[in-house]
């Protein structure tokens, strides 16, 4: 059998088929994505919805919300955390990122309103380009672990990070028992909680540390090790703290203009004369919401 070479109409055909299948690949992705931006869409405002009923004080609805969520799945936990809920005679604090706002409630009645300072948003990323900190105020439910009076701050390593490359130095970390040449026959070293220049004669000073006056030798820019007091520093967090764990923490200022903007590392921040308020006002134990 002989077989007959494709006519043009029959070519047409064949381009046709391909150009039909190439038009309905087309149509699943782009219904795929539009699916995809969607649910994205949905969970955005499915979390504002939860947050607004925990600052509404919404309880009943959020309850129903729980029972009516796969208790299996991720989605349970934000109502699952709100349905912990304090009593109707239990204080808690609400805080609004986007407002920069706070209020402390019993019940439907707020005690007290204030600004506040939230964290930047800014990305961070270190020395090596792989790891980052991000400078966010966690949201969600949180709760007042433990409350401290003229609270010491002790500086992370992205503080020194943030500081070296700046002023374009380089970053040493100091560990106890090290010492590093600095520069005049002395060295720096760790002596008891201090870290000190030891001279040659071995006499030991301690360094006096505050933000914006660290440990500098030459072009390197020296990070205490934690536990030493030049890794603390005193007025930064102002009067009070009322700390929520994993460093977070509502605390005072010794920058009060900075108030009501977004500019802070993670940390929620007020005025002294508010923190010093509410650490009397605030008991251990109260529950947090950040949205």
């Amino acid at each position: 059998m002989t077989l007959r070479p494709f006519t043009p109409v029959a070519r047409a055909f064949q381009d046709n088929a391909r150009l039909t299948v190439i038009l309905i690949a087309g149509a699943v992705v782009a219904l795929a994505s539009a699916a995809a931006v969607g649910y994205s869409a949905w969970q955005v405002r499915y979390h504002l919805a939860v947050n607004r009923m925990v600052f509404n004080r919404n309880w009943a609805l959020l309850g129903q919300l729980a029972h009516e969520v796969d208790s299996s799945g991720d989605s349970l936990r934000t109502p699952a955390a709100v349905a912990d809920a304090p009593s109707a005679s239990a204080p808690y604090i609400v805080v609004s990122i986007a407002d920069r706002r706070m209020w402390y409630k019993v019940g439907n009645e707020t005690l007290y309103s204030t600004r506040v300072a939230v964290g930047s948003g800014k990305t961070l990323v270190k020395q090596n380009g792989r790891d980052e900190y991000r400078f966010d105020t966690p949201r969600g439910r949180l709760v007042v672990q433990s409350k401290d009076v003229d609270p010491p701050w002790v500086p992370p390593d992205w503080h020194f990070v943030e500081i070296a490359r700046k002023r374009k130095l380089k970053l040493v970390k100091l560990k106890k028992g090290d010492t590093i040449p600095a520069g005049d026959s002395s060295v720096i070293t760790v002596a008891g909680n201090d870290v000190v220049r030891k001279m040659p004669d071995g006499t030991i000073v301690p360094f006096e540390t505050s933000e914006g006056h660290e440990i500098v030798v030459g072009k390197e820019l020296i990070v205490p090790p934690f536990g030493t007091n030049q890794r603390k520093y005193r007025g930064v967090l102002g009067s009070h703290r009322l700390n929520l764990g994993d460093g977070y923490a509502l605390h005072g200022t010794n920058e009060p203009a900075s108030v009501g903007k977004a500019v802070s590392h993670g940390c929620v921040r007020l005025r002294n004369e508010d923190i010093d308020y509410l650490y009397g006002l605030v008991p251990v134990g109260t529950a947090v919401y950040i949205y």
